[in-house]
């Protein structure tokens, strides 16, 4: 399925909490009407406590208010917050709870990992950035670097249609029945600017490869330029393909990775793939300054998307994901001078010799990485649909 691009709307974009935080409290404290907000972490820390202030207020002031949260990126949640918002009116559900942190069963890794928020259908944020403080991370990762965008104008509708169609899902789910819905002025999804702009959604139904297929199909009509900022990047066979084939015919392909996570074994896995890339004259850069959260792209002058996917397996295929692409000169300049000035200021340039000079127990350690993460998604069953011949092009050897 195609991205619908729509004209008309109006785009901010939002570096890191420090900026989406004050801009999503505002706009839950002028709400009228309705709230939805979907996110995979809700955080018992300063922004957490903020946001419940701010959504409880809301509901005692007559707003419906509805909250979904992922059980497993927000386990906690039915202890921090659940017991507050039932008080306060607002209505917060739990999308596939965790049962038993220690069960290993293919539906655990089917996760809700969009950040959404859309307050009385004429403002939404789409992005990376969870409720979480961006200096909740341990001292050397502080801040977290992500981004969001405010969003006004027609593609609202598109928001509205897939928010409002996941908080029916999960009701039925968790609670055989459905909430009775209030309208919504759909008539304010007016012109708003003029910027174009698609909501694509990622899942792994009938949206499985939606993202991803927006992706390849920018990467192979990239003429000058290709920047990729993602926090957690194992690509498969069809987007390792074009980012090859980009690079071959001249296009200028970077990427910018994590150089401190909070996931050692995916960044293993991913530097598995650095010996290639490398040598196929794709730029790959690590962010050491902090955290880096960010999913986010710019493709030549005037492709540009932020949003909750990574490009990797457990996102394209497993996760429920959502982003804004947008097609703009402006906002595509905007994003890229962000991620040039990062590369800049805190990021450090990955060599082919720093690659052929590690140790064997460190290729090691990389090919082994790699090999479970594949082992991980081939237990939920979508391994060969995303790697198959992905290893002819992509690995580097395996040590001897």
């Amino acid at each position: 399925m195609k991205p619908e691009f729509l004209p008309g709307n109006r785009l901010t974009l939002l570096d890191s909490g420090r900026e989406y935080f004050p801009a999503l409290l505002a706009a839950i404290a002028a709400a009228e009407r309705e709230i939805y907000l979907e996110t995979y972490i809700f955080a018992a820390d300063a922004v957490g406590e903020a946001v419940c202030a701010a959504l409880c207020a809301a509901a005692a002031r007559g707003v419906v208010v509805n909250v979904t949260v992922d059980g497993f990126g927000a386990r906690n949640f039915p202890v921090d917050f659940q017991p507050r918002f039932a008080a306060a009116g607002v209505r917060a559900l739990i999308y596939r709870p965790e049962l038993g942190r220690f069960r290993l069963k293919r539906h655990r890794l089917r996760r809700l990992h969009r950040k959404l928020a859309l307050i009385d259908g004429c403002i939404a944020f789409v992005g990376g950035i969870n409720i979480v403080d961006d200096d909740n991370a341990p001292p050397d990762m502080r801040p977290r670097y992500d981004y969001a965008v405010k969003v006004q104008g027609p593609v609202l509708a598109d928001i509205h249609r897939a928010m409002r169609r996941m908080w029916e899902i999960v009701t039925w789910v968790n609670l055989r029945r459905r909430f009775r819905f209030t309208a919504v002025d759909h008539p304010r999804c007016a012109v708003a600017g003029t910027q174009v702009a698609a909501f694509l959604v990622g899942d792994n139904l009938r949206h499985r490869n939606s993202i991803l297929n927006a992706y390849i199909e920018a990467i192979h009509g990239a003429r000058r330029e290709i920047l990729i900022a993602n926090a957690y990047f194992l690509p498969g066979l069809r987007f390792g393909r074009a980012l090859y084939a980009a690079a071959r015919r001249g296009v200028q392909v970077t990427v910018l990775l994590q150089g401190k996570t909070d996931h050692p074994l995916l960044r293993f896995a991913t530097q598995a793939l650095y010996g290639a890339a490398l040598n196929a004259g794709i730029r790959i850069f690590e962010y050491e300054k902090s955290f880096m959260h960010a999913k986010v792209a710019v493709i030549d002058d005037d492709w540009a998307t932020v949003g909750s996917s990574n490009i990797d397996p457990f996102s394209l295929l497993l996760a429920k994901e959502a982003n804004i692409v947008v097609r703009d000169t402006r906002f595509a300049g905007e994003l890229r001078a962000h991620l040039e000035a990062a590369i800049v200021a805190g990021a450090r340039a990955m060599c082919p010799v720093d690659i052929q000079r590690q140790s064997w127990p460190r290729r090691l350690l990389r090919w082994a990485s790699y090999g479970l993460v594949r082992l991980l998604v081939g237990i939920a069953g979508y391994g060969d649909r995303h790697w198959r011949a992905e290893d002819r092009v992509s690995q580097d050897p395996p040590p001897r």
